[in-house]
């Protein structure tokens, strides 16, 4: 049990820095998925292989990660995520040279590998800082410093990434040899400059880290590996899992094809470059709703709080499915508001009443972040076959379900 009369705002400022800095890195797929649609003439389904190779990597790593930080703790498991995630970052930089799709998503793989560690051992880490009452409350606070890194990526991604025009194949043919290989290292300059300044920031945190004395909690390093077969018999835990998978996957979907959608002449004929700024009002809005939640909840039940925001963002994105114009672009934009909380809550109560289970529950949990990896690829589907607007409803089913485990699902059996 940990001693409520400590004071943990030394730790977890250092570890909003860390929810910042991952949430920056993931909402620059969402700029990467139009660059390199457009860069190498990929449908949407080609397309969403970057989310894909991002986020199975979550199902793949996140209980190798649970066994990571249940031996070595929370600190060592951060450390190791982040040189990690740096690793991946770096070979940004011989992918955009070689003009490589298939190594810029092996370079989405082993970042996202980085992350993963990062989160299993983060998001326990903050929820047992403090007492297990003010749990959700608390991750929804750090969680917002999250949404502020989604704020901003899109923005300094569109600036960056976005700004550099992309010619077509027949486009490039006709340029003069000078001016084609100038245009190889424009096109390259734009992806590698961003992924090398992140690759510093990492290193540098891990630094930081390293040098930082972090409290120890009393159960983060479990010591009965025989107990493993206990967490899928946690209901609670395993609707979880379907929750998170779920709300990344609707989430991800939805900041994937947003830029898209915002291009279509029938909703708002924006260019690429303000449609990247629309999509910082997406994440902006749940940067607010985290900041706005974390209140709510110190006088609201977190389960029924997750229930009524699911409940209203199914509204939003049906009503945006038939309204269609600028009427759907906010619709589809108010949902970052509502996303806000949802990822907090729904992680901290699956891991109510877990005790020294926890670190190996918190990778399971982040198992259903491939979520991020299999919705895309789904509503990718839907509007290569049908609309991208009609794809919308793919998350609209995410949310459905989401809005039962606010009212049922997340009841411990025990």
């Amino acid at each position: 049990m940990n001693d409520n009369s400590k004071s943990y705002k030394g730790p977890l400022a250092l570890l909003t820095a860390l929810f910042f800095m991952w949430g920056l890195i993931t909402s620059l797929n969402d700029i990467l998925v139009p660059h390199l649609k457009s860069l190498f003439e990929l449908s949407y389904v080609q397309a969403s292989l970057v989310q894909f190779s991002f986020f199975v990597a979550y199902f793949v790593m996140s209980y190798p990660a649970g066994k990571v930080v249940s031996k070595f703790g929370y600190k060592a498991g951060i450390i190791m995520g982040l040189i990690v995630a740096a690793v991946g970052c770096v070979l940004f930089y011989p992918s955009a040279s070689l003009r490589s799709y298939p190594l810029f998503l092996l370079s989405l793989f082993i970042l996202a590998s980085g992350l993963t560690l990062l989160q299993v051992a983060a998001n326990p880490y903050v929820n047992s800082l403090g007492s297990a009452e003010t749990a959700a409350s608390r991750l929804n606070l750090t969680q917002a410093f999250n949404s502020l890194g989604t704020t901003i990526g899109p923005v300094l991604g569109g600036m960056f990434i976005l700004s550099a025009t992309v010619l077509t194949a027949d486009q490039i043919g006709h340029l003069p040899a000078g001016e084609v290989q100038h245009y190889f290292a424009s096109e390259s300059a734009s992806v590698q400059m961003p992924y090398l300044v992140l690759t510093a920031l990492l290193v540098l945190i891990a630094v930081v880290i390293k040098c930082s004395k972090l409290p120890v909690i009393a159960d983060e390093k479990e010591q009965d590996n025989s107990q493993d077969k206990s967490l899928w018999k946690q209901k609670h835990l395993v609707l979880g899992v379907m929750g998170i998978f779920a709300y990344v996957g609707a989430e991800v979907s939805i900041g994937s094809y947003l830029i898209s959608l915002l291009e279509r002449p029938d909703i708002a004929s924006l260019s690429a470059v303000d449609a990247s700024q629309k999509l910082s009002l997406y994440w902006g809005g749940a940067m607010v709703g985290r900041f706005i939640g974390s209140v709510l909840m110190t006088r609201i039940k977190a389960n029924r709080l997750l229930a009524f925001n699911a409940t209203i963002v199914v509204l939003l994105i049906a009503s945006a499915i038939f309204m269609r114009g600028t009427f759907s672009m906010w619709a589809i934009l108010s949902v970052g508001l509502f996303n806000s909380i949802m990822f907090p809550t729904i992680f901290s109560l699956a891991l109510n009443r877990l005790g020294g289970l926890t670190g190996r529950a918190s990778g399971v949990l982040c198992m259903g972040i491939v979520g991020g990896a299999v919705m895309p690829i789904i509503q990718a589907a839907v509007a290569d076959h049908v609309s991208l607007l009609v794809s919308f409803v793919v998350p609209l089913l995410c949310y459905i379900y989401i809005a039962w485990y606010g009212c049922k699902g997340y009841k411990p059996a025990h």
